[in-house]
């Protein structure tokens, strides 16, 4: 066999490497058999959901998606890829393990494998923070984890897409558990960039994402941010929203508009009222599940905008004139519901 010179032989071996990642990348392309297909989704979907996701119809689209369209892994080589998928493995072991102990073994052991792997970081920021600071610090190294796993090109190209593509769960689940403990001790505009930025990679909002923003929007005062998400949103029919409205229209100084809200918010859930002017008491325990209109959705909707409410207690007030004006139902005076605690809540 006649040898190629030295420079030929390196330039055509520059060509195969080039050309290498088209040819894996319309290999994996390839067109499945119904039976290959099944199989190949009931594996995606056991090592790409996390261990407390329902299953949800729309998850189906998002196997097809993550089996036949772009994967960030595509720029990986075979030992990479395949050293993340067991990583995510071992993360969603640690997720379900019965001791801490195990489950810090597990997600160390998915850190050898991915140092990115995000589940295994936020798994061991909540079992080694000391304080809050530490578990926001934690949390953060996790969302910055999934961005350099995910890389910049993907996010940029599926931004709007994501929780759809199965690969992007891990990063959105990082930045709920962030957004949700900045919140927790009143960090709000950290948390409030951190569900912008949810909505903005996902618009269609699997992870209620805009409920708790427009509750903080609310908290602050941004009646800009409010109103705009009331209108990206205009369809949503949940209590959060219909509440939310009467007292986005009251801060901004429209009463008619406020009292046009309140008749509507009643019809969405009257029970939200009944709880916040003493009514009814509220619940001990927070409710497990809930159906439209139902008390249920209205103790939830209180946990939400329960803070916001309390902190414009004129709002309040108005609601109790419109409870005294149209005789809706008889209530506790003003004066006696504020001076009287309810027990573990902020809603007097």
């Amino acid at each position: 066999m006649m040898k190629l010179p030295a420079k030929k032989m390196v330039a055509k071996k520059k060509q195969a490497a080039k050309t290498a990642p088209a040819k894996k990348q319309a290999a994996k392309k390839a067109p499945m058999s119904p039976q290959a297909l099944a199989a190949e989704m009931l594996r995606v979907l056991t090592s790409k959901l996390g261990p407390n996701e329902l299953i949800m119809p729309s998850d189906v689209n998002a196997l097809l998606a993550s089996l036949t369209g772009p994967s960030a892994h595509d720029r990986l080589s075979d030992a990479e890829a395949d050293a993340k998928v067991r990583a995510q493995d071992l993360a969603f072991e640690a997720m379900e393990a019965t001791s801490e102990a195990q489950a810090r073994k597990l997600s160390k052991r998915a850190l050898r494998l991915d140092p990115d792997c995000v589940d295994a970081i936020v798994t061991l920021t909540d079992l080694d923070a000391n304080a809050t600071q530490d578990a926001i610090a934690g949390f953060k190294r996790a969302v910055e984890a999934g961005e350099r796993s995910l890389g910049a090109a993907f996010i940029a190209e599926h931004k709007g897409q994501f929780w759809l593509l199965l690969e992007t769960r891990p990063l959105m689940r990082a930045l709920e558990v962030l957004a949700e403990t900045s919140k927790s001790v009143g960090l709000y505009l950290d948390a409030i960039a951190v569900y912008e930025r949810m909505l903005e990679l996902n618009p269609n909002d699997n992870q209620s994402a805009r409920y708790p923003l427009l509750a903080l929007y609310l908290t602050v005062g941004d009646l800009k941010g409010a109103g705009s998400l009331l209108r990206r949103y205009k369809d949503d029919a949940m209590a959060v929203f219909a509440w939310g409205r009467v007292l986005e229209r009251l801060l901004a100084g429209d009463k008619v508009a406020a009292g046009a809200a309140l008749r509507k918010a009643r019809t969405a859930n009257p029970f939200v009222e009944q709880y916040m002017t003493g009514q009814m008491p509220l619940p001990d325990e927070e409710p497990e599940g809930y159906s439209p209109g139902s008390e249920e959705e209205a103790a939830l909707c209180l946990i939400e905008l329960s803070r916001a409410w309390d902190k414009h207690r004129e709002a309040v007030l108005w609601l109790f004139d419109q409870l005294e004006v149209e005789r809706v139902r008889k209530a506790p005076t003003k004066l006696t519901l504020l001076k009287t605690p309810v027990k573990g809540k902020s809603i007097h």
